[in-house]
């Protein structure tokens, strides 16, 4: 019986390795400074795989609710941003969706990881340069133009420490008017708390569609004017932010 066992054992690990091994050649034939424009569905099965394992290693179980309000097409993916979890929870949570995220240029320097969500067209922001981040944009819009991938992007910009909305970047609306397609509104709530929770204690996060914006809506208001409303919508959601705190918070251009 024993001899069994670690047979059977042997034989998960050296499966695990195989699978690693995949992974590290697969992430080598990625060119690190290229902007793919069409999505890998290899690629994003080394990706949600990995994900899969992540979740359960991590016992983590997501929540989602509000689905029923996602378009059938593509669309833009907005939502507010706690933690480093966020990008992973919900590609997660919406598989058959092909996000492709808008990330910081940090990112993609992860070894392994960084090259495989490039390849699933995932695509570096630079918000300190406002022309490098303009040509973002603009390859986003081409992407949902192409019916290549959906995109989701985080307004913030960067992780809000409190939970309370951070300034909002309104440039990034412009993808969605540009490509002529619709904005899903989204709060995540609970993916804060991972990093800071016993790896062997359940964890339980949750992922709302609040709204979609029509694609009518969007191209009738300036960038801006989507901010406030998208922000107006995660305001309500998030009941850890009220009007004294957020008062003060501005917005932030492109």
């Amino acid at each position: 019986m024993l001899k069994i066992a670690l047979g059977i054992l042997g034989g998960i690990v050296a499966l695990f390795l195989l699978y690693v091994a995949v992974i590290a050649v697969a992430a080598l034939c990625v060119d690190p400074q290229r902007l793919y424009t069409k999505d890998s569905a290899f690629y994003r099965f080394l990706l949600y795989s990995a994900t899969r394992l992540c979740m359960h290693l991590l016992h983590i179980r997501v929540a989602v609710s509000g689905a029923e309000k996602l378009p059938k097409g593509r669309f833009l993916f907005v939502s507010n941003h706690r933690s480093n979890f966020d990008p992973l929870v919900t590609w997660y949570a919406l598989p058959h969706r092909d996000l492709a995220f808008i990330s910081k240029p940090e990112n993609f320097h992860i070894p392994l990881f960084g090259r495989i969500v490039r390849r699933c067209c995932f695509m570096p922001i630079d918000r300190e340069n406002a022309r490098a981040a303009v040509t973002t944009i603009n390859a986003a819009a081409a992407l949902l133009k192409a019916d290549a991938v959906s995109v989701a992007v985080y307004p913030e910009g960067t992780r809000s420490k409190t939970g309370v909305l951070l300034p909002f970047h309104d440039g990034v609306f412009k993808i969605a008017q540009k490509a002529k397609v619709p904005i899903v509104v989204a709060v995540t709530e609970g993916t804060d708390r991972i990093a800071k929770t016993s790896l062997l204690r359940r964890k339980t996060v949750k992922l709302e569609i609040l709204e979609t914006l029509a694609v009518e809506d969007i191209t009738a208001c300036r960038s801006h004017e989507i901010g406030d409303r998208v922000r107006q919508a995660m305001l309500h959601a998030l009941p850890q932010n009220n009007a004294e705190e957020t008062e003060n918070h501005g917005r932030l251009h492109l």
